[in-house]
């Protein structure tokens, strides 16, 4: 397994010299050829890589934006197809519970079915979905739709990666991994923006259809342009009951979490609750029997690797969860329009595009340890702040210092955070490492958005303002992150040399194993205090 899933640089499927491009790869014999057993790669400045490095930007980047840019139309979706927070809630959990439940496996079946179809699959099956989205006529059609997007986007995220790795040369897979972070960073901050705009200009359901263009471009250029890969050494028996047991579990807890304050304990909702429950503790039992598991349970030997994904969990419950209601806080009952909102929240995103390289690049000099418990501490603040932003509360005095205290938390917290798991875990683990990391965060904010409305005491047949609860859920979530701020201090000690590159999103994680400058580790000068 590697990073996110994917699968790191192996032999592609490709004819020996002189013959053909490999089947369905669109090259003209001759020309271009993807490497074969003895060639080591397409560069990224030439064409072929500059295709590929484009395909896997285009085809990643409607995915990792979808995840940030429909928060901020959930008010209009409420509009128009009714429901109350509840209906919201399952907007973004839908996604986010099928996306986290496969991101692993998604990985794993692109190295045994090939790369390149498994990614296609992928595109194909997110596009017919936000075909779905935007043309649902009711809440729980656009919830079906939402849970089939995550299904693609299991596919596409380390789908993207995995032909980076298996089609470029490796000398360049740093690179081109800054380049897809990047790029995919600056779409993830203007894209609330282009969904406010597209809101006031003409619908809500615009935000979903404007991923088929682009989705179909992606199409294009990764039939034509980039070659078919696989892992010839992939497992031949599939984790298949891990990945049920997990997905049943996830989805059981989050429906008895969202459910059970509108429904009460009702057989539906128990029923859920305890196959849950159920799922969640035979998944550990599957992983340690399974000769090739999801998740390789021994990982979490490593003390260091185990405190950094507690404190992922922490930060990124309280980051999905705060941002999931501050942009219901700011339409809802502070009145701003979707496209002030988005705009409202663009700090936090710039913050961490600007910040992140230069914060990785000072915990290279003085080790991980101190930002991983300055960071969350920081982010902590901003949203003590955010418990502020009430009804009659101005944007530059009480929103706009505490997103950007928050944003400057968050950017201080990711950077080091590749270089901590990286370092944790032997080499032949660190794929895996990476790829644990970031289902952490995508689990931690399914589970926020579920959970903190009611712990917080959100009525969740609202249509309009929050009431108190909103405060309460920035201090719940400031709780979190204080207590990842703990868990780092407690545990971080080493940091492994990397390539400091910004996030591709503020819900992204940990980068790939690819970014670092080399295998070995440097002590943290703190690690002594």
């Amino acid at each position: 397994m590697s990073g996110q899933g994917g699968g790191k640089s192996r032999h592609m499927d490709a004819k020996p010299p002189g013959s053909d491009g490999p089947p369905g790869s669109g090259l003209p014999p001759g020309k271009d050829r993807p490497p074969d057993r003895e060639r080591p790669g397409f560069a990224i400045d030439s064409p072929s890589g500059r295709w590929v490095l484009a395909g896997a930007i285009l085809g990643s980047g409607v995915a990792l934006l979808d995840a940030t840019v429909v928060t901020i139309v959930l008010p209009a979706i409420r509009q128009n197809l009714g429901g109350g927070l509840v209906v919201q809630q399952w907007v973004v959990d839908g996604y986010v519970l099928s996306l986290g439940s496969l991101l692993l496996l998604g990985g794993v079946l692109g190295d045994r079915y090939g790369r390149r179809r498994t990614f296609l699959i992928g595109l194909m099956t997110f596009t017919a979905a936000s075909l779905a989205c935007g043309l649902a006529p009711n809440a729980a059609s656009l919830i079906l739709a939402r849970l089939a997007q995550g299904v693609g986007g299991a596919l596409l995220v380390p789908g993207s990666l995995a032909l980076i790795y298996a089609t470029l040369r490796a000398e360049d897979h740093g690179r081109a991994v800054g380049v897809w972070a990047g790029l995919t960073g600056v779409a993830s901050a203007v894209g609330p923006l282009v969904g406010g705009w597209l809101v006031a200009a003409a619908s809500w359901r615009w935000v979903f259809l404007l991923n088929l263009p682009f989705a179909a471009v992606a199409l294009g250029v990764i039939r034509r342009h980039v070659p078919e890969s696989r892992d010839p050494t992939s497992p031949r028996r599939l984790d298949l009951a891990g990945a049920a047991a997990i997905s049943i579990g996830l989805a059981g807890v989050t429906f008895a979490c969202i459910e059970v304050p509108v429904r009460g304990w009702s057989a539906v909702t128990v029923l859920a609750g305890v196959a849950g429950a159920a799922g969640l503790t035979a998944f550990p039992l599957l992983e340690t029997r399974h000769p090739a598991p999801l998740l390789p349970l021994r990982i979490f030997s490593s003390r260091q690797f185990t405190g950094a994904n507690l404190t992922t969990f922490g930060v990124y419950a309280a980051l999905s969860g705060a941002l999931f209601l501050l942009a219901l806080q700011l339409q809802q009952t502070l009145r701003y329009s979707a496209f002030a909102a988005g705009l409202a929240l663009l700090p936090i995103t710039i913050v961490m595009l600007l910040l992140s390289p230069r914060v990785g690049a000072l915990g290279q000099r003085i080790g991980p340890r101190a930002p991983m418990t300055v960071g969350p501490l920081v982010a902590g603040l901003g949203l003590l702040l955010m418990a502020r932003v009430q009804h009659g509360g101005a944007y530059w005095t009480h929103v706009f210092p505490a997103v950007t205290v928050f944003g400057l938390g968050m950017a201080i917290t990711v950077a080091p955070l590749t270089s901590t798991v990286l370092a944790s875990v032997p080499e032949h683990l660190v794929g895996a490492a990476s790829g644990v990391n970031n289902a952490v965060a995508r689990v931690a904010g399914l589970l926020a958005v579920a959970v903190l409305p009611t712990v917080a005491g959100i009525p969740v047949t609202t249509a309009g303002p929050l009431g108190p609860g909103f405060a309460r859920a920035m201090l719940a979530s400031a709780a979190l992150c204080a207590a990842g701020a703990v868990v780092a201090f407690a545990t971080v000690r080493t940091g492994a040399r990397v390539r400091p590159h910004p996030p591709p999103g503020a819900r992204h994680a940990c980068l790939e194993p690819c970014t670092r400058v080399d295998v070995a580790s440097v002590r943290s000068t703190s690690s002594d205090v």
